[in-house]
């Protein structure tokens, strides 16, 4: 059996991966969006599907007012006496010298469960990770972050021990790794094997330079000598390698002795630097060298779109469903929403069963009440479809289709209304240059609607091609003359280049800067892959 990477396509980035008997799982970063982290499972490391979405409540999680690109940083999953361990970053500042990265433990014996309360950690950096020795005792790691102008941001990685009795860390913090030559060291993971500590980290930054580096001790407090061979996995001299921003590793062993790394990649559109899919996850098969290094099995440090699988039977590949007639008690969790842990508040599949009803909030680009529900954009051409029930009373109230990326970046085919021209249908981008540079596409010219009919929304992207179109019975459509750029909902473009961390969605959304929370009655999303 081949493992065709990426195995997690679409933003799923900061792969930590741990084995529980013949299961196996993955935890990922879900920065703000909304519930926090994203748990896969497999049985065969090739097929994937999502079984749980942990930081689901206002006590494990609230990101209200943090930027985009913050909340959830690198969670760790372990399993460990029994329980699963979750330990993970909430992310509350990104620009500037400082960074305020408060790190939280929480347990469950079963991933589907209720989760503990958390645990405060420490908030001397981020990437925390937790290691469970032989003995018993338990370890935190993390990098610590150096807000001083004369020093590198990445100090180094720091160690230190857990209590489980009285659940709080003890004894002495030490930096232990203050990494390579490639700098930024960051994403610790610590393994025992031979008499050896194992020491995982991710360095040269999450962009082009990014690179998995291995280093070793006999003692768990160091010192650690890296391997004299460079890093363990990196496409930094690859251009043109199709898995690009490799890095950010995690270890996991099969029942039968083989190993893996599971790290994140990117797959940027073809002649570009733009990657619209985010940073995604992907496999590579490794090795322990006859003296003792981790490396590929490739005998390289390229990253490859297939390797091996372990000798498994093949569990059937996941049935994905790509329409939601919003007929079910709750929301699909291919779907997230943004910062806030009471979704209540702007959501409901009840009010009109059938239909998915948001309730007009704040602005696209607020950091904390939005009224949007979308899922990723998994491949590089797609189409997405729905069908809105929209009355707009004001030039304030808007609700249609968005392509998004963040506050800075997206697409939006909505329906809004003014005194000149009623009900009416029109395109607003945000190419993230400026702070909220929203701006209309000349070519496409506002549409006057019905005043009083349902209309279907349509996205058609391929690749860095964006079209919108209309239809008032979804079956005859009418394109709208612009041509949008999609490869702007991507890391690399715009405001912050090379400092944004998610990935492309679309979905839903509702704006009502009136504060009278007008709804929008959504009766339909089709999400389909395209060639």
């Amino acid at each position: 059996m081949k493992i065709k990477n990426p195995i997690l396509p679409g933003f799923n980035p900061d792969p930590s991966i741990c084995r529980v008997g013949q299961d196996y799982y993955i935890a990922t970063s879900t920065f703000e969006w909304y519930p926090g982290v994203r748990i896969y499972h497999s049985r065969d490391l090739s097929n994937w599907s999502l079984v749980a979405t942990p930081l689901n409540r206002p006590d494990l999680l609230d990101m209200r007012g943090v930027p985009d690109s913050c909340g959830i940083w690198a969670p760790c999953l372990t399993f460990s006496d029994g329980r699963f361990w979750l330990v993970y970053t909430a992310t509350r500042r990104f620009d500037g010298n400082f960074k305020d990265t408060p790190n939280y433990l929480t347990t469950c014996e079963t991933l589907d469960g209720d989760w503990s309360e958390r645990v405060y950690l420490n908030s001397s950096g981020f990437d925390p990770s937790l290691f469970h020795d032989d003995d018993g005792r338990k370890w935190l790691l993390n990098m610590v972050w150096d807000h001083r102008p004369d020093r590198t941001f990445f100090r180094g990685i720091m160690l230190q021990e857990y209590s489980v009795d009285r659940q709080a860390l003890v004894g002495p913090s030490r930096i232990i790794f203050e990494g390579t030559a490639l700098d930024c060291t960051e994403g610790p993971h610590l393994y025992r094997r031979g008499g050896w500590y194992h020491l995982m980290t991710a360095e040269g930054g999450t962009g082009y330079g990014h690179a998995v580096t291995t280093a070793r001790s006999k003692d768990i407090w160091g010192p650690y000598e890296a391997d004299p061979e460079g890093p363990c996995l990196t496409a930094r001299d690859l251009p043109d390698a199709p898995l690009q921003r490799c890095g950010h590793g995690s270890l996991v062993e099969t029942s039968d002795g083989e190993l893996y790394i599971a790290h994140l990649c990117s797959r940027p559109l073809p002649g570009t630097r733009r990657s619209p899919l985010g940073r995604e996850s992907a496999l590579q098969k490794a090795v322990f060298t006859d003296d003792g290094w981790l490396r590929l099995a490739s005998g390289t440090s390229a990253p490859e779109l297939e390797v091996d699988g372990p000798d498994v039977d093949a569990a059937a590949p996941p049935a994905i469903p790509t329409r939601d007639d919003f007929d079910a008690p709750m929301l699909d969790p291919d779907f997230q929403w943004l910062r806030t842990p009471s979704p209540e508040d702007f959501y409901s599949l009840t009010e009109r069963p059938g239909f998915l009803r948001l309730k007009g909030r704040e602005s696209l680009g607020s950091l904390f009440e939005q009224a949007l529900i979308a899922r990723r954009q998994t491949d590089f051409a797609y189409q997405a479809t729905t069908s809105v029930d929209f009355a707009p009373e004001s030039f304030q109230q808007s609700a249609g289709l968005v392509c998004y990326y963040n506050g800075h970046k997206f697409h939006y085919l909505y329906i809004s209304t003014d005194s000149a021209m009623g009900r009416h249908l029109g395109i607003m981008s945000a190419t993230g240059e400026l702070s909220l540079d929203v701006v209309f596409p000349i070519e496409a010219e506002r549409i006057a609607l019905p005043e009083r009919a349902p209309i279907h929304l349509r996205a058609d992207v391929q690749g860095a091609r964006l079209r919108f179109s209309w239809s008032l019975d979804g079956a005859a459509w009418n394109e709208i003359p612009a041509e949008l750029d999609a490869s702007l909902l991507a890391d690399e473009a715009g405001k912050g280049e090379g400092a944004n961390f998610t990935g492309a969605f679309v979905g839903l959304c509702c704006q009502d800067l009136t504060g009278r929370g007008l709804a929008a009655d959504f009766d339909y999303f089709h999400y389909r892959p395209g060639r």
